[in-house]
């Protein structure tokens, strides 16, 4: 038997996926097998979506819903596909396969402009006139079609967001019209968290949504979908901690799940619970990697390595990023794992050499070409950042015309275009303050930081691939303004708690301007959010030793 996932475990628990994973079952293989069906307390959660189809495939039916609410999309279609080998008539199976073919509704697509490729949008239309020339048995079955058709029709003509704005509309109208039909109200919610605009701080979307999701939370509280969507439409920072029971529970529910294995640590990391995050992403990647789902792995190998790098686990990470080499071997290109697992492969090698501040090894990181200006973004920005750190001005100015030309192809008012273009920001301040410019290079520095704060991250992201205000705490440390690099931690160290560099900056910041009360706290609370750290590891966490043990 080939080496499957292999777990290396020290005190610190260093982990370690091997693939390859042949001859281990896929999940989907075991559902054909039956082992679940009709299970109401299965290993996906508890799910009740009825039906006119015939009465025997209704089980089945309910798990391909389960399925669906925690994004196993090829699962989900395997299991609306058996239903139509028993019940050929069921229609409402085609909508579950068209729904499942959209994908992952809380991130972008693969083209510039942030929409799905043409083929994943043609097989969802596919799906919805086979739906419809199949026919429907009740009214509202035929309405769930035609309310998802909005997602696809006219797809040629527009690009994904508008018609995402007429699906929630087209939701918001099935839910009031169904009142008693609890899914119509949980698939309407999503719809909601799926139209949030990141921009928006008022948070009026995902609010809207809770307002359905937490009371059906305490009616169906094995319900995977409403767990799941509570802790997606709660990710960010302000409203976290209410999504903190359903990232409990979420992997309890549907543990069979790879995705319900690694939701958790949405909450956990805006929380800066990292041994959570890091324990929940373990079970995640290894399932993922038995379910041949490479980017489902490498989406929570992201979030792992940012876990193991607030923690000072350094070793840990450094396997994370050569688990990731192991799996990109046994891809045919860095693409074929789709955005997420794309997004993933530059955000581990950056964060690896950024966190660390090891500026040689960011300077000189490989870009893997993609379709996706904003992940090749991701390398580039690592690079001009090392380069600027190291002083080599010249091609840190090389890599800073490559982030504005991502910059410019995405539009520099899209989400991707502003991220993009506040990296841009970031690394020209560095290389400005590189060449003794560092009036210049702080405003630009705070311009950065401001906009970044007006927006909020992605969900295919644990957080910024170096957040722009806590590197303008570090160049105004570096510039002797120390007042107000403690300002800029202390800001920071709210907005992403528990940030190593964003505590280890306002604990020095506050020791040079001779608060050692508040360097005191600070300094612990780096210890402690250290406390698994190497033995023989970073050099502020000695720093840290030193300060504590003399006041």
């Amino acid at each position: 038997m080939e080496q499957a996932v292999t777990y290396l475990r020290r005190s610190l628990q260093v982990f370690s996926l091997v693939t390859c994973l042949s001859l281990l079952p896929t999940a989907h293989g075991v559902f054909a097998q039956g082992q679940h069906a009709g299970s109401d307390n299965s290993a996906l959660g508890t799910v009740h979506f009825p039906t006119s189809c015939s009465a025997n495939v209704q089980p089945q039916f309910n798990q391909a819903i389960a399925l669906l609410h925690s994004f196993w999309f090829q699962a989900a279609i395997d299991a609306f596909e058996e239903v139509l080998e028993v019940d050929s008539s069921c229609g409402i199976s085609y909508w579950g396969i068209a729904l499942a073919t959209w994908g992952n509704p809380i991130g972008s697509g693969a083209n510039q402009d942030g929409s799905r490729p043409t083929a994943q949008l043609q097989a969802g239309l596919d799906a919805i006139q086979q739906a419809r020339a199949t026919g429907a048995n009740s009214e509202r079955e035929r309405d769930y079609i035609e309310a998802l058709a909005n997602l696809y029709d006219d797809y040629a003509e527009t690009v994904d967001w508008p018609r995402v704005l007429d699906y929630e509309k087209a939701m918001e109208a099935l839910a009031k019209k169904y009142p008693d039909d609890s899914e119509a109200a949980i698939f309407y919610a999503l719809a909601i968290v799926n139209a949030t605009d990141p921009n928006d701080k008022s948070y009026e979307k995902p609010l809207r949504a809770a307002a359905i999701l937490e009371p059906a939370f305490i009616e169906e509280p094995d319900h995977p979908g409403i767990a799941h969507y509570i802790i997606h439409g709660f990710d960010v920072p302000s409203l976290a901690n209410r999504a903190l029971e359903a990232a409990q529970r979420y992997s309890d529910i549907a543990p069979l799940a790879p995705h319900a294995l690694h939701m958790p640590s949405h909450t956990f990391t805006r929380l800066g619970y990292w041994q959570n995050s890091i324990d929940t992403n373990i079970k995640s990647a290894a399932a993922a990697l038995e379910d041949k789902s490479p980017a489902e792995a490498l989406h929570a190998m992201d979030y792992m390595i940012y876990g193991y790098l607030q923690t000072g686990q350094d070793v840990a990470a450094g396997q994370v990023v050569e688990d990731m080499k192991q799996i990109l071997a046994t891809m045919d290109s860095p693409n074929s794992s789709g955005l997420g697992g794309s997004y993933a492969i530059a955000a581990i090698e950056a964060r690896h050499a950024l966190e660390r501040k090891d500026w040689t090894r960011a300077a000189a990181l490989n870009v893997r070409r993609t379709p996706v200006p904003f992940v090749d973004a991701i390398t580039y920005f690592a690079r001009a950042l090392g380069a600027a750190r190291n002083n080599m001005t010249d091609q840190a100015r090389s890599d800073l015309e490559q982030l504005k030309r991502a910059s410019d192809s995405l539009g520099g008012t899209s989400y991707w275009g502003a991220k993009v273009d506040i990296q841009r920001q970031v690394a020209e301040a560095w290389i400005l303050f590189a060449e003794g410019q560092a009036n210049d290079a702080l405003a630009l520095m705070r311009l950065a930081a401001d906009r970044e704060d007006q927006t909020e991250k992605s969900g295919i992201s644990p957080g910024p691939i170096a957040p722009a205000r806590e590197l303008l705490g570090e160049m105004l440390l570096e510039a002797g303004r120390r007042d107000a690099a403690l300002e800029a931690f202390e800001t920071t160290t709210k907005e992403e708690p528990g940030r190593f560099r964003g505590l280890y900056g306002a604990a020095r910041a506050a020791q040079l301007t001779g608060n050692g009360s508040l360097a005191e706290q600070y300094y612990s609370t780096l210890l402690e959010v250290a406390a698994r750290a190497d033995a023989d590891g970073r050099p502020e966490l000695s720093q840290a030793r030193t300060f504590l043990a003399s006041n």
